[in-house]
């Protein structure tokens, strides 16, 4: 299968960020990766996206939970205010070290959430995502 277009990362831990794009590029999972270490800069980014180049809006998002400033909740009640015919071609999960279950149970509780998934990221993630999500 070819890969994805464009693979959002938003998490502040840089760390994270790097681990999982060397993970998505080492499995030609994506063709593009963009990470983002502050929720609003990544919500910037995206309402651009939806409304100067829709194209270019990313196929999947990997969303932190806890983040300082704007975390995961608050970008969610954001993100539902993008444009519906852009958003509903972008898959979004939590990726989260979180282990409380109200967290997992509040995420799966969100319509925009497509699954929740616990750090770190691993090949196998992103094979279930592919056989779940992207296969036609």
């Amino acid at each position: 299968m070819s890969p994805l277009r464009k693979v959002v990362l938003i998490d502040d831990d840089e760390v994270n960020n790097f681990v999982c794009e060397s993970i998505i590029k080492n499995e030609n999972f994506a063709e593009e990766v963009v990470s983002f270490q502050c929720a609003e800069e990544a919500l910037a980014h995206l309402r651009s996206a939806a409304h100067n180049s829709p194209v270019v809006f990313p196929d999947l998002i990997f969303l932190d939970i806890n983040m300082p400033g704007m975390d995961g909740w608050s970008f969610i009640d954001e993100y539902r205010k993008l444009p519906g015919e852009v958003t509903k071609r972008c898959c979004l999960f939590m990726l989260s070290s979180a282990v409380d279950r109200k967290d997992i149970i509040c995420a799966k509780s969100h319509e925009e959430v497509k699954d929740f998934f616990s750090k770190p990221l691993s090949i196998e993630i992103l094979h279930f995502i592919r056989e779940e999500f992207f296969v036609n």
